[in-house]
């Protein structure tokens, strides 16, 4: 005779030996499947029961219950029904349950906010409390750890990683220091161009590449040059490319912390070999810049020279390692390449597509620079139209649509919600730039919108109405350095030339998320050049 599996009408006869029973397969497979519905349908109001009695006796001794959001499913939660557009999906989320909602992602909280001023309440009015990251698992557990400027937690360490970045490296003066860099590679850039006019061009892959080249050049152009810059650049850029997209990737780890250990996608694995590349390219270039300054030959400035002197003259409570310097340069790579050729993309094929803005765009550069002279940055604080036509670009394709995701290091209070403490916190600032409630015609390219008024729209974040770069403490710390570069490539493209769609296409402006934002299609243009002398189109010398 065969043992039935019980079911739980007599669960208690079954576990006493004296009632043990026989039954027909039949009657095996019934109570069977009844045991496994029961359990199941156990499982899944158990779940709902305590998802629920947990967002309500939030409400016992005062505390606020969670914001609302959509009913998840077990152990899953919302991940299910995620859309790959974060971005748009959070805010069509938002016209249903309101401007602050959550999400359960996992085992990990998510909460997305969308008005300015829930925005506010985050990033200035308990600025302290949210001025952590929700680090990824991949960044908490690579070679160098969270030891750069993005993902290092509030405090003595990310106080001194500031310091550096925004008062020492990327000041007015250091950026000057290293102009000659940028103009090179901006020239070759020109170029290049020029030796296809009337060809068709992909702007954003020729944008990135000229991007990367000048923050390298910046990075480490004064230590090595001509084939070895570029061979450096080429093996840089590769590596870049693949820790962006290994960035990008959903990873179980984040979601299920107990499974982290499997790395069931292989992300740790790639991670860590793409870090060891990393570290190989730095070491050399260290050792080369070191092995110049102890020569005492007179090379050229850059950023690699200025932080391993700050290294050497570092204070002794919070040093600059040498870790910090890798992960710094890192992050300038990482977060400043992408960012901003992506920025002038955007900026690019709005303006191709309203062939009036590029006219008035030009009619300023030929009355500010001549067309029988070349931009250069010292030009840019007299372009306001152009100025406008950056900051409209941003407003609607902001570069990093949900900023870098914050975290709560304590429970708080936000629009009369409980956040609590270690849940990720993200503001879509993508949403917040196109509401009809802030902005005037918002789905509108209409640079204009930023000379009506425009002291109130700066990069600072402010107004919380308008912020690509963040606002608050954490905002990002390179805002001076890709202003001037966005500017200074965006001015340098269209003042020397032209630029039209190949015949028969049409302007697809459609985006695609990701950590940064992308245009989806890639920007495709013809140019022709416009300047008075062929030789004003080489100025790299």
């Amino acid at each position: 005779p065969t043992t039935s599996i019980p079911s739980p009408t007599n669960f208690f006869m079954f576990s006493h030996p004296k009632h043990t029973m026989s039954t027909t397969p039949l009657t095996q497979s019934y109570d069977s499947t009844t045991l496994f519905y029961t359990l199941s349908a156990i499982l899944v109001l158990t779940w709902s029961a305590w998802t629920y009695l947990k967002s309500k006796t939030m409400n016992l001794g005062g505390t606020p219950p969670l914001p609302p959001g959509p009913r998840g499913l077990p152990l899953v939660g919302n991940l299910l029904g995620l859309d790959p557009e974060l971005h748009s999906y959070f805010a069509t989320l938002a016209e249903t349950h309101g401007p602050i909602l959550k999400l359960q992602l996992g085992s990990k909280l998510g909460i997305i906010v969308t008005s300015p001023s829930l925005a506010r309440e985050v990033l200035k009015e308990n600025d302290v409390v949210f001025a952590n990251r929700d680090v990824p698992y991949v960044v908490r557990n690579s070679a160098h750890g969270v030891a750069d400027i993005v993902w290092t937690p509030y405090g003595p360490e990310w106080r001194m990683l500031r310091k550096v970045c925004v008062l020492k490296m990327l000041s007015n003066a250091t950026l000057d220091s290293v102009y000659s860099l940028r103009r090179r590679e901006v020239g070759r850039t020109v170029g290049q161009v020029f030796c296809r006019v009337g060809s068709p061009v992909d702007v954003g892959e020729q944008v990135f590449l000229s991007i990367l080249n000048v923050i390298t050049s910046m990075l480490w152009g004064g230590t090595v040059e001509g084939d070895e810059g570029a061979s450096v650049g080429a093996e840089f850029r590769e590596v870049v490319s693949q820790i962006t997209d290994l960035l990008g990737k959903p990873n179980l780890s984040d979601y299920f912390p107990g499974l982290a250990w499997f790395d069931f996608q292989g992300i740790m694995k790639k991670n860590r070999g793409l870090i060891r590349r990393f570290d190989q390219i730095f070491e050399s270039l260290i050792s080369q810049r070191m092995k110049i300054e102890e020569e005492g030959v007179n090379g050229k400035n850059d950023f690699l020279q200025f932080l391993l002197r700050l290294k050497d003259e570092g204070d002794s409570k919070t040093p600059l390692t040498i870790i910090h310097v890798k992960a710094l340069l890192l992050d300038m790579v990482v977060g400043g390449s992408e960012t901003s050729s992506n920025a002038i993309e955007f900026a690019m094929a709005e303006i191709i597509n309203q062939p009036e803005i590029m006219k008035k765009a030009q009619k300023e550069l030929d009355a500010v620079v001549g067309k029988d002279n070349i931009v250069e940055e010292s030009h840019i604080l007299k372009l306001p139209y152009l100025q406008a036509v950056m900051k409209e670009a941003l407003r609607l394709h902001p570069t990093l649509p949900l900023l870098v995701p914050h975290c709560p290091s304590q429970t708080c209070v936000v629009g009369g919600y409980s956040v609590p403490k270690g849940s990720g916190v993200f503001v879509n600032v993508w949403a917040i730039h196109r509401d009809p409630s802030n902005w005037d015609n918002p789905l509108k390219f209409k640079p204009e919108r930023f000379l009506e008024d425009s002291p109130k729209w700066d990069f600072s974040g402010s107004d919380l109405k308008y912020f690509p770069f963040g606002s608050g403490r954490r905002n990002c710390a390179g805002i001076a350095m890709a202003e001037r570069m966005v500017m200074y490539s965006l001015a340098t493209l269209l003042h020397s030339f032209n630029w039209e769609l190949p015949p028969g296409e049409k302007m697809d402006l459609s985006e695609k998320f990701g950590i940064v934002l992308k245009k989806k299609a890639p920007l495709v243009a013809i140019p022709t050049p416009r300047l008075s002398y062929p030789s004003l189109y080489d100025y790299t010398s």
